[in-house]
């Protein structure tokens, strides 16, 4: 079976061919140029975007993968939680694309195959754990199957990454920053003391960073001399020896302060919801040396296998997308041509038809 991947929910313009055998092609536009100047990503502009860009993408992935729109068994679309007008963009071509070739149309939980993504070519143990942390959403699940995801914790106001962006925008680095206080913070022991590990007064799984992110803009108020004196470009990287100590220590105590708070929220969750075999961790953070070492520690001290996605499908991506996409068309999942967009805050409802074993397409692929 031959399925592309639609990702569009966000800033990331992404397409993605994967077969039964695995991965094939993907073809990723980022928009950080666009919206840098704006230290955040601008909804309509991210629309306009992903309009310019996903036409000549996918001329150019069908190109370099050798093969045609018309080879598709399956188009698998992010559906949401997103941006809307970024979503209808790649709903449009999804559906296009499957009018054309007579192809299933697979609407896919942009979340979800986050998840999932940890498992891109090896087998998940399940029941697993998964944490979902990125600039959107920092989400706890227990996941028993493919296609069984119960929510167990959610951030009740920013997410993790959210903190990590508005801190390099004080910090005056490049947007987006998450990446760029992961590096500087590399190799500097962390004051634990500098910054609150937030809500956790709360003996629950919710999150919440809301507090965090005042705490260091106090501190960046207090020591302005914190804060870069000149924004490098956001392509450019950054010397971590030409940044200041106190930046960099500020930086190592953020990611410890957001590991650590996501450590002993899964700790509860291990002793409360369990038993689980696995640990996935999946979304943007989910690159962070800090989170990355965190969940590597907890994974062996619980007796679970830890699944981490590579940092190339820890963000927005088409493969994710595609992945999951391959998953439901070949258990008979699809959509039809109503298909809608979910944008961020509503629910996604499990809403597919089920076809019959007998009815599923054969598969294009040679042999």
């Amino acid at each position: 079976m031959l399925v592309l991947g639609v990702e569009t929910s966000c800033d990331e313009t992404s397409l993605a061919l994967v077969s039964d055998e695995g991965p094939i092609l993907e073809k990723t536009a980022l928009q950080e140029e666009v919206h840098s100047l704006f230290g955040g990503v601008v909804p309509e502009l991210a629309s306009r975007e992903h309009l310019r860009l996903i036409g000549p993408l996918s001329e150019a992935l069908f190109s370099q993968a050798g093969c045609v729109p018309a080879d598709l068994d399956a188009v698998a679309v992010a559906r949401g939680p997103g941006l809307l007008g970024s979503l209808l963009v790649g709903l449009g071509l999804a559906k296009g694309l499957c009018l054309a070739t007579g192809a299933s149309l697979v609407g896919v939980n942009h979340l979800h195959a986050h998840l999932l993504a940890a498992g891109i070519g090896r087998e998940i143990p399940y029941p697993a754990l998964g944490l979902l942390v990125s600039g959107g959403h920092t989400q706890i699940w227990r996941m028993d199957s493919d296609f069984e995801f119960a929510l167990l914790g959610r951030t009740l106001d920013d997410a993790a990454g959210e903190a990590f962006d508005k801190t390099a925008k004080m910090l005056n680095l490049p947007y987006p920053g998450g990446r760029h206080i992961d590096a500087l913070g590399q190799g500097v022991e962390p004051d634990r003391t500098l910054f609150p590990r937030p809500h956790l007064d709360d003996p629950g799984l919710d999150f919440s960073f809301s507090g965090l992110k005042t705490a260091v803009a106090e501190h960046v108020r207090a020591n302005p001399g914190l804060r870069l004196a000149h924004m490098p470009g956001s392509g450019q990287g950054i010397d971590p020896d030409g940044v200041g100590p106190g930046t960099r220590l500020a930086c190592a105590s953020l990611n410890w302060a957001v590991a650590d708070t996501l450590r002993i929220k899964l700790t509860r969750a291990i002793q409360s919801r369990g038993p689980f075999s696995s640990l996935l961790v999946a979304g943007g953070v989910a690159a962070n040396s800090r989170v990355r070492a965190m969940a590597e520690e907890l994974a062996d001290r619980a007796g679970l296998i830890l699944l981490l996605p590579p940092p190339a499908l820890c963000s927005d991506n088409g493969t994710m997308i595609a992945h999951m996409g391959l998953k439901l068309a070949r258990a008979g999942y699809e959509h039809d041509l109503g298909l809608e967009a979910v944008p961020r805050g509503k629910k996604i409802p499990w809403d597919y038809n089920l076809l019959p074993l007998q009815k599923k397409r054969p598969s294009k692929l040679p042999g």
